[in-house]
């Protein structure tokens, strides 16, 4: 699958450079907070160990980066990838602000190109990135083949609800509290992109397929927050061809 008719990569990146100095305050008022909740929960799916590597895609601000690294502790290490220089960098200085002694090193770098070797990581974590990457399974197939066997991925994103109203109450979410926010802080069209990539993104069930093909195995889909959220869930297959 190919999101690349909506959004170059060029875009995405422009984009997140743009949203970064509010991209933290952001969330916070559209999930009413929760959005901690269930980044947490995806760390916890993702079963860092102490002294384990640890790899968060997409990282954004940092904050999974922040929740892995205090799991795999002074004796394990971190690293945040993003492809936004802006996200980064605000990553890198919140980090130092709060949390100097944590194992974080943060990397500028392509989600469909990962630069790392070959079963490197222990775990792996990815918050809201796979709906905006321009090919899903070579994004997953990058994230197999840097994950050492028997390693998990937890994977969070947004999540189209199967029941009707459920899908009614996420687009009036949308187009009343999201796109009004990012009007105030004229940021409308830099978030106008959530509601078509949303309805461009596989489902739950779809997304398991996907994780499957290249090699994940078990899989399985965590609806969150009313079917609004999900967490995929991945683990590398022993002895599989990379």
């Amino acid at each position: 699958m190919s999101d690349n008719t909506w959004h170059s990569a060029t875009d995405i990146q422009t984009i997140f450079n743009r949203i970064a100095p509010i991209y933290d305050q952001f969330n916070h008022w559209l999930s009413f907070g929760q959005h901690r909740i269930w980044k947490q929960m995806s760390v916890n799916w993702s079963e860092p160990k102490s002294g384990d590597m640890g790899l968060d895609i997409c990282c954004g601000s940092g904050d999974l980066s922040q929740l892995l690294a205090r799991k795999v502790g002074k004796t394990g290490k971190v690293i945040g990838l993003d492809f936004s220089q802006e996200l980064l960098a605000i990553a890198s200085q919140r980090a130092y602000e709060k949390y100097p002694m944590l194992p974080l090193e943060w990397v500028q770098g392509d989600a469909l190109n990962l630069p790392f070797e070959d079963n490197t990581f222990d775990c792996a974590t990815m918050g809201y990135g796979l709906r905006n990457v321009t090919d899903i399974p070579r994004c997953l197939k990058e994230i197999h083949r840097v994950l050492k066997p028997k390693a998990k991925v937890a994977i969070l994103d947004f999540h189209r609800p199967s029941q009707s109203w459920q899908q009614a109450f996420q687009k009036w979410y949308l187009d009343n509290l999201v796109v009004p926010l990012a009007n105030y802080y004229g940021l409308k069209e830099e978030y106008a992109y959530i509601m078509p990539s949303l309805e461009r993104f596989p489902l739950g069930t779809e997304q398991v397929k996907l994780a499957q093909k290249v090699g994940f195995n078990p899989v399985i889909h965590y609806p969150i927050a009313g079917g609004m959220m999900g967490v995929l869930v991945g683990t590398k297959t022993v002895n599989r061809e990379q």
